[in-house]
């Protein structure tokens, strides 16, 4: 995504674990002497609101927020050990969702009421997922942090549509990235991370309020939404299970 919007001239603002990772990525960008990279872990809330608060002032404003860090291990409630890795997925996909937003929106409420052409077109963008419209066994912590993202963005943006701010909520599928090559199962319609940013790219620039990414897994989602739980139970009962975090790399 950071690719895609550097193409297109935007001024990035960069925030990961990895600083050499970032530098890496910001060299072979676009306008790469422009844009700005914060080496922080995104549990880090004074790091985020600080992170914010320089690129605001470099940038002199902000359009576009996306939320898009997060984790996931095979999780069972029974399973004492796991109880820290479910305070650890819940933290860094909404907590921290929740933290990257929060240092941004009254610059972007001051932007809105100015009345600025760049005004029109601002956006918060939570990443959920389609694990978060309906619960899969052996993913309790992943389901239940994605669909508290999907009710938080829903919460959060009938709250700041007064004031001219677009939420966004983007539930993908499954996305060729390390953290789903480790799944021991079929992942159906799964896309390339660079399709995946140009749709979500295009998805943003529209303000959809929510939009499932590939439009296949739209579909599968609706349909597993409206089954009977009787139903839907007896088909996933024995669903394959994600590596749990012994299981898997950290």
């Amino acid at each position: 995504m950071a690719r895609e919007y550097a193409q297109q001239g935007a001024q990035l603002g960069l925030l990961a674990r990895r600083e050499a990772s970032l530098r890496t990525l910001v060299a072979g960008l676009p306008g790469g002497g422009s844009h700005c990279i914060y080496a922080a872990d995104v549990n880090d809330s004074a790091a985020l609101a600080q992170a914010a608060e320089d690129f605001i002032r470099t940038a002199g404003g902000i359009d576009i927020v996306i939320a898009n860090a997060g984790i996931s291990h095979g999780t069972l409630t029974e399973r004492k050990a796991d109880l820290a890795v479910f305070t650890r997925i819940i933290q860094t996909n909404l907590i921290a969702t929740v933290a990257t937003f929060a240092p941004f929106i009254d610059t972007m409420k001051q932007q809105a009421a100015a009345g600025s052409t760049a005004a029109q077109h601002l956006r918060l963008v939570g990443i959920a997922s389609v694990v978060g419209i309906r619960g899969l066994p052996g993913a309790e912590a992943y389901s239940a942090s994605k669909a508290a993202v999907i009710s938080y963005c829903e919460s959060l943006r009938v709250e700041l549509r007064r004031y001219g701010i677009a939420v966004v909520t983007i539930a993908p599928g499954y996305i060729d990235t390390p953290m789903t090559r480790i799944n021991p199962y079929p992942m159906p319609f799964l896309l390339p991370a660079e399709v995946f940013a140009r749709r979500a790219v295009r998805t943003i620039a529209a303000g959809r309020s929510y939009a499932v990414i590939p439009w296949q897994m739209r579909g599968v989602s609706w349909l597993l939404r409206a089954l009977p739980n009787g139903l839907y139970d007896r088909l996933f009962a024995n669903a394959p299970h994600k590596p749990a975090l012994n299981e898997s790399e950290p």
